[in-house]
């Protein structure tokens, strides 16, 4: 900076007063998009005015009650406005640290929603999608900019529960599109013209000639992550292309057939799974998964099986014979630790409160018990 500058502050200062003097600073700083120093600029002029030493010796000063609140909402202010003039600017990243101290995520979460895909995406996907300002557009960045493998490799690290159902039915409605796309492509090759259905079960149906033995229209991979993480989707459209993924899948080869975890030893189990959760042939669904139940007792038996059946019965809210399998297959799990609903919670979501009484005891769950008793 020239001297000019300095005469010209110090005149103003001396001359019009501090109030001037810190203005004419603030807006050499806003032409100059030197935006930290209009917060620091801002800060000094509240000491200023708050009879407090000037140049900040601590971090989190200890100040005396009276000036503390004044002091504070000051801080607030001057984050507020720089990390608008950084949005202002389309820095994402710089605006972010300000607005995250004051806990304010609204104007940056609508910065990230109006984004289109740019280069160096990452630091923005960062703060969409893990720091979960903006979860849905963060993934659909991630998807846009980064491509499926990316994008199912981030929603599997993704921290929270929170938006995270919407990412997975974008990963659906994303791969679906690409299988109709490419399967559309293939059949117009052949027949001479592409059909129109927006559906990928229609587009199989009479069409075994598409599905040779390396014949795939998306990475295989691919349809195995997005088939088991649709098992948490509960919205009816979502859930319909997830069915229609799962029922292309069983028409792969072996080459392509990818085990899950069980009771998900193939495609055929998803399909099974989502026609239930979408009211279609249930209860051959559930005696399909009961038949995945171990045989065995003791320590060693994976428990996966009776969980996934458990969970399917309370989510078509088939509560008695969920009571019943947890109760066989369950009992000596800790509730903690279970990825379907407990017996306890089963009772309850069954409205059961005498079974909830007799299991409680059983179970030596006092506090239960009383809920119970208190609802019976």
């Amino acid at each position: 900076m020239s001297d000019d500058l300095f005469d010209a502050v110090e005149k103003t200062l001396t001359s019009s007063g501090s109030e001037a003097g810190f203005e004419l600073l603030i807006e050499r700083f806003r032409r100059e998009k030197n935006y930290p120093l209009i917060f620091n600029a801002r800060l000094m002029k509240k000491r200023h005015e708050l009879g407090l030493g000037l140049i900040e010796l601590d971090s989190k000063p200890e100040l005396p009650k009276e000036k503390a609140a004044p002091y504070h909402q000051a801080q607030i202010e001057a984050a507020r406005e720089v990390g608008q003039l950084f949005l202002e600017d389309g820095a994402i990243e710089q605006a972010w640290p300000y607005f995250r101290a004051i806990g304010e995520t609204g104007p940056v979460a609508a910065a990230i929603e109006e984004m289109e895909p740019r280069e160096e995406m990452a630091a923005v996907i960062e703060i969409a999608l893990y720091e979960r300002v903006n979860p849905r557009k963060g993934f659909e960045l991630l998807l846009q900019s980064y491509g499926t493998c990316r994008a199912i490799t981030g929603i599997q690290q993704y921290p929270a529960e929170e938006g995270r159902t919407e990412c997975v039915a974008l990963l659906v409605r994303t791969l679906h599109g690409e299988v109709l796309d490419n399967l559309k492509r293939t059949i117009a090759e052949k027949e001479g013209k592409s059909p129109e259905t927006s559906s990928v079960s229609a587009l199989i149906q009479g069409r075994d000639w598409l599905f040779g033995k390396f014949s795939y229209y998306v990475d295989s991979s691919h349809l195995l992550s997005v088939a088991q993480m649709s098992l948490e989707l509960e919205d009816p459209e979502t859930l319909k292309l997830a069915l229609e993924l799962a029922e292309y899948g069983t028409h792969l080869s072996s080459e392509f057939q990818y085990r899950g975890t069980p009771p998900f030893d193939g495609y055929l189990d998803y399909a099974f799974f989502f026609r239930a959760l979408l009211g279609q042939d249930v209860d051959r669904a559930v005696a399909h998964f009961r038949g995945k139940l171990p045989r065995e007792t003791g320590e060693d038996r994976d428990v996966n099986p009776a969980q996934v059946l458990v969970g399917l019965l309370a989510r078509i809210q088939r509560y008695p014979e969920a009571v019943e399998v947890s109760l066989q297959h369950l009992a000596e799990v800790d509730p903690a630790q279970l990825t379907c609903p407990s017996v306890v919670q089963l009772c309850q979501l069954g409205g059961d409160y005498r079974q909830l009484k007799e299991v409680s005891r059983s179970q030596g769950d006092l506090l239960s018990y009383v809920a119970g008793v208190l609802q019976n």
